[in-house]
């Protein structure tokens, strides 16, 4: 009579020990000590399928070819791949979220909101057979990610949403084809300086969580941190300026002059034009006049022609930088308390991710009042170029012959 229960207690003794090959070989020289009926018997015991078990008898036996020497399978063995039995899989499933056909961003600006059981069955109406953890692997290789909306007073049903994606994305992919800077940019959210909760959780001792105040009240002392963002799309980096004063349009452009000044510059010696993508409003808003005044500022400082794509109102989390950079900074602090602005500097600046993004981070203490004014003669004296097509979102700052100001 079989022994299961002995050949369960030597199965789980060694299992962790041993490899895909080791297990099947285990089990098959078990069946074979056993005689009839072992495998059967050896199966009930270790959950292996009868047909791994009789393959692994038919190694032993030498009936098969045996793998290369430090492989678990044999050349060829395993499962081939859903696009290797379905050529056309990646192509099709490509069809479905080419953001064209909803007239979001293209690549490299793609995204989808399409859930992966409405993907996996289009594709099976597609004739394809495929489930909705093979399609999240493939989405992943493609480079989609799901994006949330964004809830705003304007709403995000603007009746040209979709050209003005169209827009944007043709601009970039030109910018980047001619080897031209393009940057994404926003502000961070603003975060309480000082020993506050910090979402999320890290590894500390067991039973020593890190103390921090019960109440977010603003510390007078140590005030808030206005994270400027500038996302060079080319290079997959980031440039982070902190600030400790107002988020006023002075503070935004100046981020983007530290990051010409300290990465940009260098990584784009030939540059002719920079292309800015950024939202409708806050301090890089399409209908700031300070925004403009100090963009083109910049342009008579570097001699560079800078576009402008402002992205429709409610629509701001399709920016680049939202889910290529600041994504990956709030992961790298989350459970951390942002005690000072030297640690907020420190942990942006350890910012990465694994497809090999780096970020720098400079304090920027500068004053930006608010409410600064300009005036109509200053507004006039800019060498602005507007597009045809919605010339608010979408213009372009010359540097001035004879820069003023």
């Amino acid at each position: 009579m079989i022994d299961s229960s002995a050949i369960k207690m030597r199965f789980a003794a060694l299992s962790p020990l041993l490899d895909e090959r080791g297990r099947r070989r285990f089990a098959a020289a078990e069946a074979l000590a056993a005689g009839r009926g072992g495998i059967a018997a050896v199966s009930r015991a270790t959950g292996i399928a009868r047909s791994t078990i009789g393959y692994g008898l038919r190694e032993i036996r030498g009936q098969v070819a045996d793998a290369a020497p430090g492989c678990v399978r044999r050349e060829g063995a395993g499962r081939p791949s859903a696009t290797a039995k379905q050529p056309t899989l990646l192509a099709d499933l490509e069809s479905l979220v080419d953001p064209q056909t909803r007239g979001d961003p293209m690549s490299p600006l793609r995204w989808t909101t399409k859930s992966l059981r409405k993907l996996a069955a289009a594709l099976g109406e597609m004739g394809h057979k495929v489930g909705k953890t093979v399609v999240s692997n493939l989405l992943h290789d493609l480079g989609y990610s799901l994006q949330a909306n964004r809830k705003t007073l304007e709403g995000s049903s603007h009746p040209d949403r979709d050209a003005q994606f169209q827009h944007i994305a043709e601009t970039v992919e030109k910018a980047l084809c001619d080897g031209q800077p393009a940057i994404s940019v926003d502000t961070k959210k603003k975060e309480l300086v000082g020993d506050f909760k910090n979402f999320g959780r890290e590894y500390r001792p067991a039973g020593d969580p890190e103390c921090v105040r019960v109440h977010d009240f603003i510390d007078p002392a140590l005030g808030r941190a206005s994270p400027y963002g500038v996302y060079d799309i080319a290079n997959d980096s980031g440039w982070v300026s902190v600030g400790i004063d107002h988020d006023t349009s002075a503070f935004a452009v100046n981020a983007i002059r530290s990051w010409w000044e300290n990465d940009g510059g260098a990584r784009f010696p030939n540059a002719t034009t920079l292309t800015i993508t950024a939202d409708g409003g806050a301090s890089n808003g399409s209908r700031v006049r300070l925004w403009k005044l100090e963009l083109q500022k910049l342009a008579d400082e570097t001699g560079l022609e800078i576009v402008v794509r402002h992205f429709p109102p409610g629509t701001s989390k399709w920016n680049k930088i939202e889910h290529r950079l600041f994504s990956f900074i709030t992961r790298n602090w989350r459970g951390r308390p942002l005690i000072d602005y030297c640690t907020i500097v420190e942990l942006i600046g350890a910012t990465t991710s694994s497809k090999g993004l780096t970020v720098r981070c400079a304090l920027d203490e500068a004053a930006y009042p608010v409410g600064v004014k300009v005036s109509d003669a200053e507004m006039a004296d800019l060498n602005i170029m507007r597009d045809e097509f919605h010339g608010d979102w979408n213009y372009s700052i010359v540097p001035r012959t004879n820069p003023q100001g």
